[in-house]
């Protein structure tokens, strides 16, 4: 079965901004009457790369539009402002204009670059006029067990550096203990602290123990008003994978249809291949619909993917597939 995307013009398209999500009061009973079957998500994710396959011109399409929306990333250690310059200018050029002119494609930017706190001003100016946010990641990342007043400064830090969004990481001793409260509590004032940085929850799905868990955290962290729940940091020994999106995305089409809000939805770590965007975009279009195929509702976190969707695209044009050294991240 070939599935289709609109042509590669639609990744042009102005932005359409939805409402944030304000967020309701805990509905406990809501949150544990959540379930996850096991087999059958496992069953259903297995399906989605089997059956769904996109050729030639709209491959590109889906290309281009992934990588619209991804969150060009570097979170390591030995990051210096250099990198992140380097990091920003592919942002705003992912593609080599002779790729992107033999496709008829222009304007095509990331949707956003995530960093870490010290790096946000680098990132600042280095996109000065692009009108491609910052993302920082925050609230004592990846563990999340820092002290929780540090990381709530962290936040208003980073917000005040110039980050327009904000990655928290949930603490996961709350699913784990099934302290629904308690999470719901952290993550309302880790919103109020974003001001009007819209805020990722970062609920670290490998550590959570069960899909049944992830679903109940996505809802929560949705009542307490998250814009976006995010599968991991990328530093888990489990990062994103098809079932635990399957969940999550479920978990968002149930929230917009009892509050009339969308959320939402990145997939991060271990994303690393055009095929797999491939897939991952076919799972929201099936899940959630065209509207969330835009990166005001969808990202992918990510930090190698851009290349090989480049060699794609290359591939795409000329018929060979070139060296990876021909498309430089950063």
């Amino acid at each position: 079965m070939t599935t289709q995307i609109p042509t590669t013009t639609d990744t042009q398209l102005p932005q359409v901004t939805e409402p944030r999500n304000p967020g309701m009061a805990l509905d406990l009973d809501w949150v544990m009457r959540a379930r996850a079957n096991t087999s059958a998500i496992e069953r259903r994710a297995a399906q989605i790369p089997a059956r769904r396959s996109v050729k030639k011109d709209y491959q590109a399409a889906w290309l281009c539009r992934a990588i619209s929306c991804i969150d060009l990333t570097t979170l390591s250690g030995d990051d210096t402002e250099g990198r992140v310059r380097r990091l920003c200018a592919k942002a705003r050029q992912p593609v080599r204009p002779d790729i992107l002119d033999a496709i008829g494609m222009q304007g095509l930017t990331v949707g956003a670059v995530c960093v870490y706190h010290e790096m946000v001003p680098a990132a600042v100016h280095a996109l000065t006029g692009s009108g491609i946010p910052v993302a920082a990641v925050s609230t004592g990342f990846p563990a999340g067990l820092s002290p929780f007043h540090l990381r709530l400064a962290e936040i208003g830090e980073s917000v005040k550096a110039g980050a327009s969004e904000i990655d928290i990481v949930i603490s996961r001793r709350h699913v784990l203990t099934g302290n629904w409260q308690a999470l719901y509590d952290e993550m309302q004032q880790m919103r109020a602290a974003c001001g009007e940085a819209h805020v990722k929850a970062i609920l670290a799905t490998g550590e959570l123990g069960t899909l049944r868990n992830v679903a109940r955290a996505s809802l929560v962290c949705m009542m307490a008003g998250a814009d976006f729940i995010k599968t991991s940091t990328g530093k888990e020994s489990v990062n994103a994978t098809l079932p635990v999106s399957l969940v999550m995305t479920r978990a968002i089409r149930e929230y917009e249809g009892r509050t009339g809000y969308r959320a939402g939805y990145k997939p991060a770590g271990g994303i690393s291949k055009a095929k797999d965007a491939l897939t991952y975009l076919s799972l929201i279009k099936e899940e959630l619909g065209d509207r969330w195929l835009r990166n005001d509702l969808f990202r992918f976190g990510a930090s190698s993917l851009l290349g090989d969707i480049e060699r794609q695209l290359e591939h795409h044009v000329t018929g060979a597939y070139s060296a990876g050294w021909r498309h430089p991240i950063g």
